[in-house]
């Protein structure tokens, strides 16, 4: 029987309750799959016929480490994602990219080790602006600041991530995200399984309450993208480097026109919302099968 490990982080050696469903959707399939910490040193990795990045929500604070165990574990196993597209995507960077070969991308500015804060001063197109680092998940260190206001604070922020050394991405907050909210489009093998709806997440000026001190707790319910969402969201997985991964997320909100635009395409350890679809694990499942 295949083996195929979902590796994870030791906040949540068992899994949380979206990804231990994909156990019992593998089983008839006849793949026994079982939980692994990715740090945990003790284990064997070749002894797996595949292992699939699930909730590995630490690797920010180790990116470095984190890319040389996939580095490691395709050597002698099969990694999803694969490592290089690991690489590609845990540094943020990769918007710029993306929207330079013409995808709509919600406006970015980065900032890096060394750049004077007054270099990204705003020029008043957006009453808020939302900072974070490039390399990070779950929103840790995201924080949203009105520009009405006092930049002192936004300045502290800003310079605190530049003199660690991590690269600072400034965007706009899209009001949308507080009415309309961010659509999540999921997508297995390259093909659209299903969609959410995440609420809003951020208060001005307030880092926002995290689990296990890994992310913030986020407001979900199904959703029906439009046919522009899906258009754009096909239209940003067929850019993906290396052609379609094993799975995708590619999450979108509206600019004020209602031109649905790219906020972050989630290709590492993206909580995949398999309970809120039916089917869902059973399309993954399937996916990773043919994989195998």
């Amino acid at each position: 029987m295949p083996a195929v490990a979902l590796a994870t982080c030791r906040e949540f050696p068992d899994l949380d309750d979206e990804d231990r469903l994909l156990i019992p959707a593998l089983a008839p399939l006849g793949i026994e799959a079982m939980p692994a910490v990715w740090t945990d040193a003790g284990i064997d990795w070749s002894v797996f016929d595949a292992v699939v990045i699930r909730g590995t929500w630490d690797y920010a604070d180790d990116r470095e480490g984190f890319l040389a165990w996939a580095e490691r574990v395709q050597s002698v196993s099969r990694l999803l994602n694969p490592a290089e597209l690991v690489a590609w995507n845990t540094d943020k960077h990769y918007l710029r990219e993306l929207a330079a070969a013409g995808l709509p991308v919600v406006p970015t500015r980065f900032l890096e080790p060394g750049q004077p804060f007054a270099s990204w001063l705003p020029d008043g197109a957006y009453d808020d602006v939302v900072v974070k680092p490039a390399v990070s998940c779950g929103s840790r260190d995201t924080m949203r600041y009105h520009m009405g206001d006092s930049l002192e604070p936004v300045g502290e922020h800003i310079d605190r991530l530049l003199a660690e050394q991590r690269s600072v991405m400034v965007q706009p907050y899209l009001d949308a995200v507080d009415t309309v909210g961010e659509t999540a489009l999921l997508f297995f093998d390259g093909v659209y399984s299903h969609a959410i709806r995440k609420g809003p997440l951020l208060a001005r000026g307030v880092e926002g309450e995290k689990v296990e001190g890994l992310f913030v707790q986020e407001q979900i319910d199904p959703r029906e993208p439009s046919a522009r969402e899906r258009e754009i969201a096909e239209a940003v997985v067929a850019r993906i480097p290396g052609g379609a991964p094993l799975y995708a997320r590619v999450d979108l909100i509206p600019s004020a026109d209602g031109e649905p635009l790219l906020l972050e395409l989630e290709l590492t350890e993206p909580s995949l919302f398999l309970s809120h679809a039916a089917g869902a694990p059973e399309r993954l499942a399937a996916a990773i099968a043919q994989r195998l």
